[in-house]
């Protein structure tokens, strides 16, 4: 990589700068008038106010917001007939509830989906719609299509705006570990999955690397699962959201959410992706101790200067392969512009992981790659198969020491 003082980064150093002016302006004047504002209830919103002023049969529902494991007791009380019914009555605030059983909340995403899906169908031949109005909505209304074919876990979903879905692949209530990958900028419902570029997108990653974790597990016979994560409001494009932690705040409170509502006890790993591994290093001092690795691939930082800055348990690993361009942004931060150091570099002290036949940013979960291998190595804890970057003497350290550990 080349050093700050080149013509490239001096052009990006001032640009940033530049923005950061416009930042604070912005963070001055009408910017946070319109961010306060509040307009209609959103479908997920309506849903949780329902639920607040429901019961079941006289009884009580508990608040949605509620410790997961209370939420957990309030479900386990009840019967399946019972369960069905708040999942049809309420299914974007049960399908979105950190404590409600997993397989119910795939149960009322199914009730929201059709819902949305309906609302989409309609609004594709409202008169009062543009046409490029009416062409999203049918976008939406596939995209929904799509999320309803049988045998989809859809574990998150809120339709409002850009929208935000999460994806399980295999079984997370027989699972012995979970990996959650946690994509980065346009992650959203229309950019869930693609047919081009399929393995840039959440649900070709997750999938990509379940398939992967299985082959990976043939000898061991360890049991895991995956989530596509894209459960949190992604920056568009690669702009001001992008160049700040402002989504990545926001996404790390929805990511430890996730972590702490998951059934069991098994070690959890974080697969993080571009902006996702902003996101992924703002998360890691809150996380818990069942979150056992990090492992970040094309960064552009984790607005830390060192991986001990992060203040997590978890072993922290990165990748990045030599087409991605992620490499010639500035790695520093300045004015809440930028995200830190390199998380490849000597300095910051993450285990650096060989990317072999990755090719580009998106290119980490194509099948047959050595980076999509780590990262299968790493989710089913078979940590002393990994293949470090050959340079980087701290990935292998101590490896023999955690790998039955991490079978656990």
């Amino acid at each position: 990589m080349t050093s700050f003082d080149s013509p490239p980064q001096l052009n990006v150093w001032r640009a940033l700068l530049a923005l950061a002016v416009v930042f604070v302006m912005l963070a001055t004047t009408g910017w946070t008038a319109i961010r306060n504002h509040r307009g209609p209830a959103t479908p997920l919103e309506a849903s949780l106010s329902a639920w607040e002023r429901g019961d079941l049969g006289g009884r009580r529902l508990p608040d949605a917001d509620a410790e997961p494991a209370r939420l957990a007791r309030f479900f386990a009380s009840l019967n399946v007939q019972q369960r069905t019914r708040l999942a049809t009555r309420y299914p974007l605030a049960v399908g979105n509830m950190n404590g409600a059983p997993v397989k119910l909340r795939y149960r009322a995403n199914r009730v929201a989906l059709d819902q949305a899906r309906k609302v989409e169908r309609k609004r594709m031949h409202d008169d009062r719609l543009s046409p490029a109005g009416q062409h999203e909505a049918g976008r939406r209304m596939h995209r929904f299509e799509d999320l309803l074919q049988e045998g989809r876990q859809i574990l998150a979903f809120d339709p409002n705006g850009s929208g935000r879905v999460a994806e399980v692949f295999g079984d997370l209530g027989k699972a012995q570990r979970v990996s959650v990958v946690v994509p980065g900028v346009d992650s959203d419902l229309l950019n869930f999955q693609r047919t081009d570029r399929e393995y840039s997108a959440p649900v070709g990653m997750a999938k990509s690397l379940y398939e992967a974790e299985r082959a990976a597990s043939t000898d061991s016979g360890t049991r895991t699962a995956v989530i596509a994560w894209a459960d949190y409001t992604a920056p568009s494009g690669v702009g001001m959201d992008a160049a700040t932690a402002m989504r990545a705040e926001d996404g790390a409170v929805r990511l430890n959410a996730l972590v702490r509502a998951l059934p069991g006890r098994m070690p959890v790993a974080l697969v993080c992706h571009s902006y996702g591994s902003v996101l992924c290093g703002v998360a890691a001092r809150t996380l818990p101790s069942r979150v056992s690795d990090i492992a970040v691939a094309g960064s552009p930082g984790m607005r830390a200067e060192k991986a001990t800055q992060l203040r997590t348990s978890a072993r922290v690993w990165a990748m990045r392969d030599s087409d991605d361009w992620v490499q010639d942004v500035p790695y520093l931060e300045v004015g809440g512009l930028g995200h830190g150091a390199d998380p490849m570099s000597r300095a910051f002290g993450a285990r650096v992981l060989s990317a072999q036949g990755a090719k580009g940013h998106g290119g980490y979960f194509v099948p047959g790659t050595e980076s999509l291998r780590n990262f299968a190595e790493i989710g089913i804890g078979a940590y002393r198969a990994v293949r470090c970057a050959h340079e980087n003497v701290v990935c292998s350290k101590g490896l023999s020491d955690v790998a039955e550990a991490g079978r656990a």
